[in-house]
């Protein structure tokens, strides 16, 4: 229903401005930074990206350009190789909460019932997203341009998005009760709340057993303005299954 990893324009200069805080160590280090965020496309995005960790194996910015490489892959729905990059982000940068984030949620959302290592992979994304809360929480604010209100929303969203792949996981193992509350968690924590997340809480509230909540839940979404059509068409099935479910009691 959404890309999950740092979607928008706003984040993604939000996570730009991060990363200047950092020294470029030539001019040419300069265009290959300006040439990711300039790029138009994902695949010029993961180009531009490709060039600067090949050109300048040692730079500072090695983890943020392979993010948003990630990022670019994830939004074509090529989830192994986001998976990829996202790796390789957090491989440089083993507290990168973004890339953790990013594997935590693609685990989550790709385990299906019968994958022999479903335990596994959903067991990695449970700790990926508990170690990403761990370091949001502790993460401190990375260029004095971004307000102290920027990155307290900043890492709002970011801990929204981690209570939602806990949620996606806990959906996963079928855990419903559970998954109630990661997602009430996602979205009452969430500096901007993603219409989305609130239609997974439905869905968790339908499934487990409680199709009043999750039409009320379904009914505020349904009222936003402007709301995505993919979002709303999900939000309308939903509260027709919940309908239903309703019915039979």
């Amino acid at each position: 229903m959404r890309t999950r990893f740092l979607a928008g324009v706003a984040a993604l200069l939000t996570v730009a401005a991060l990363a200047m805080a950092q020294k470029p160590k030539s001019p040419k280090e300069v265009e290959a930074l300006q040439a990711i965020i300039n790029a138009k496309t994902p695949d010029d995005r993961v180009a531009a990206v490709d060039d600067l960790v090949t050109k300048f194996a040692d730079t500072e910015f090695k983890s943020w350009a392979l993010n948003l490489a990630a990022d670019a892959e994830q939004r074509k729905g090529d989830s192994p190789k986001a998976v990829a990059y996202a790796q390789s982000a957090l491989d440089a940068d083993p507290k990168d909460y973004q890339a953790m984030l990013l594997i935590s949620g693609e685990l989550a959302k790709g385990t299906r019932e019968n994958d022999l290592d479903k335990e596994e992979k959903l067991t990695r994304a449970d700790k990926l997203a508990n170690d990403a809360i761990a370091n949001i929480n502790t993460a401190a604010k990375a260029n004095p341009q971004i307000t102290d209100e920027q990155w307290a929303g900043f890492k709002k969203d970011m801990l929204s998005q981690a209570h939602e792949d806990l949620g996606l996981a806990a959906m996963a193992r079928k855990k419903y009760d559970l998954a109630v509350n990661e997602f009430k968690l996602s979205v009452d924590g969430a500096a901007t709340v993603d219409p989305a997340s609130m239609v997974r809480l439905a869905t968790a509230y339908d499934q487990s057993g409680k199709p009043d909540d999750g039409i009320a839940v379904l009914d505020k979404v349904l009222a936003i303005p402007n709301l995505n059509p993919v979002v709303k068409k999900f939000a309308t099935d939903e509260k027709a299954r919940a309908e239903q479910a309703k019915a039979k009691k």
